[in-house]
């Protein structure tokens, strides 16, 4: 930074997104305090795709987590029937080749962990739940439930699907419940149809599982049920319901189920919000989750916080002494992107969870005779890093 003092970015939430906007804002030379509302940073959600996009967007600034040492490579990806046969498979790593890194499977813990090492000696406060912030000269204070502040030359609302701070900006908002139920887990399994480096999507009726080799003699898995939003929401079923889901399924689906202790499994509804065009206003922005809450079916949620956190971070860079006006660039900058894989995100969400004999005959249809071109196409698309390239030389060292 070229200022007689370091700007301070205040982080709230030390989930992905706000684990990564430390570890790159601290690579600009901002100082940075983050603060979680949690007591401990326990990760939820077992494991997510990590894919080329993110890989690339972190190495502009010259971060590498050296996720080939620690995670699973994932070059195709099957499609499924409920029962096992092969609708697609897509292979991705020519793609990924091409665009200059591979993409992975990994657990949230390790991410985290991973992440928390590039943000070097930031502070990270628990036990921190945010209410709201106020414009302070220019900066901005950060207010908590127990009472204390925080000041910062900038605000950065990380805070997930419930952000405290998109809630100020925004005011109340309804969420989009899709009527379907998730259940995630990260047992301990091994199956002689899942090799090194399996991943598959598996598309019956009203339900779809997905199963992932992560290394380390554990195995991702995901599965989804349609039904009413009230009910996916306060969820309170057992084991026996879940395996009843994937009665008479592919033997994999079944016996991934079947190893999972009941209380390792998470169970979540399925929901994101409608697109939000404005993200902050002065010295507040969003990021991540809080920002554009998505659905998981293109497997970019994570990736795309990061891909924030590093265009945020560009932008801080190139603005040293207009960090609003920085925000607002970041801003306009992201939205295009995100918006798309929003809205591209919730409507094959729908597509896969169709119950219409005709739409889920229709859609395996399309799927198994679409030409390659069209499909690589789409992938390269989410799978290329379109924002700030290396060119501009911002990347600093982790301040000791």
């Amino acid at each position: 930074m070229t200022t007689g003092r370091n700007r301070k970015a205040i982080v709230v939430g030390a989930g992905i997104g706000g684990l990564a906007a430390a570890a790159c804002l601290r690579r600009v030379g901002m100082d940075v305090e983050v603060y979680e509302r949690a007591r401990e940073l326990r990760p939820a959600g077992g494991a997510l795709s990590f894919m080329t996009n993110a890989v690339v967007a972190l190495r502009t600034l010259g971060i590498d987590l050296r996720l080939e040492e620690n995670a699973e490579i994932l070059e195709e990806l099957h499609f499924l029937t409920a029962r096992g046969r092969v609708i697609r498979t897509l292979r991705f790593k020519e793609i990924c080749d091409r665009l200059g890194a591979p993409s992975f499977g990994v657990t949230r813990t390790l991410l985290q962990r991973l992440l928390l090492e590039q943000a070097g000696d930031c502070p990270v406060v628990l036990g921190a739940a945010a209410t709201g912030f106020t414009p302070d000269g220019d900066g901005v204070r950060v207010h908590f439930e127990d009472g204390r502040e925080a000041r910062g030359d900038v605000l950065i609302g990380a805070d997930g699907f419930g952000s405290a701070v998109r809630r100020q900006i925004a005011g109340p908002e309804t969420p989009r419940e899709t009527g379907y139920l998730c259940w995630v887990a990260t047992p301990e399994f091994t199956h002689p149809r899942v090799t090194k480096q399996y991943g598959a999507h598996y598309w019956g009726r009203g339900r779809r599982f997905g199963l992932a080799n992560i290394g380390g003699g554990r195995v991702y898995w995901w599965g989804t049920k349609n039904m009413p939003a009230e009910r996916a929401r306060d969820w309170d079923g057992d084991k026996d319901e879940i395996v009843r889901a994937y009665a008479g399924w592919a033997d994999e689906v079944r016996a991934a189920v079947a190893a999972t202790p009941f209380e390792q499994i998470t169970a979540f509804p399925a929901r994101d919000r409608p697109f939000l065009e404005s993200w902050g206003r002065g010295p507040v922005t969003l990021l991540g989750d809080a920002a554009h809450p998505m659905m998981t079916s293109l497997g970019q949620g994570a990736c795309m916080a990061v891909e924030d956190a590093v265009v945020l971070a560009h932008h801080l860079a190139r603005e040293p002494g207009s960090p609003q006006r920085a925000l607002r660039a970041y801003e306009a900058e992201r939205r295009p992107r995100t918006r798309r894989i929003v809205e591209g995100a919730h409507a094959l969400s729908g597509l896969e969870q169709t119950e219409s004999p005709l739409r889920l005959m229709g859609r395996n249809l399309f799927f198994r005779l679409a030409p390659s071109s069209v499909l690589d196409k789409q992938n390269a698309e989410y799978l290329d890093f379109p924002g700030t390239r290396a060119t501009d030389d911002h990347t600093m060292e982790v301040q000791p």
